[in-house]
């Protein structure tokens, strides 16, 4: 059985590599069930719901840390209670495992915010 994605590590993606199918980005979704499949299977979007702006805010420095540790970037909007995170890779104009991998870390960040907060 592979590693769960989110003890999985970015790799350097290059053009010229095929975006994920909707069937192989459907199947790498069950490790991230929260994440809405958008654009044709091109782009994963999830919003995460905080207390406040300032957990909000605290969750956004947090994903851009991992996003800057992984070099994968993701969008980020942001506001009091909410933080909207989309994903897709620009190099292949599609989803790309990466884009999973930092989903999957994203909602560990989540949850183990939540639960310090609970």
């Amino acid at each position: 059985m592979p590693p769960p994605l989110a003890e999985k590590n970015c790799t350097p993606c290059r053009g010229g590599v095929p975006p994920l199918t909707a069937e192989e980005a459907a199947s790498y979704r069950q490790q991230a069930p929260d994440w809405d499949l958008l654009d044709d299977a091109k782009r994963l979007e999830r919003t995460y719901r905080f207390r406040n702006f300032g957990a909000a805010f605290a969750f956004v420095r947090q994903a851009a840390e991992l996003a800057e540790s992984e070099f994968h970037h993701p969008e980020i909007r942001f506001g009091w209670g909410y933080a909207t995170v989309s994903l897709h890779t620009k190099k292949i104009k599609g989803l790309h495992e990466n884009d999973f991998i930092i989903a999957a870390k994203l909602d560990r960040i989540a949850a183990a915010d939540a639960a310090r907060d609970a």
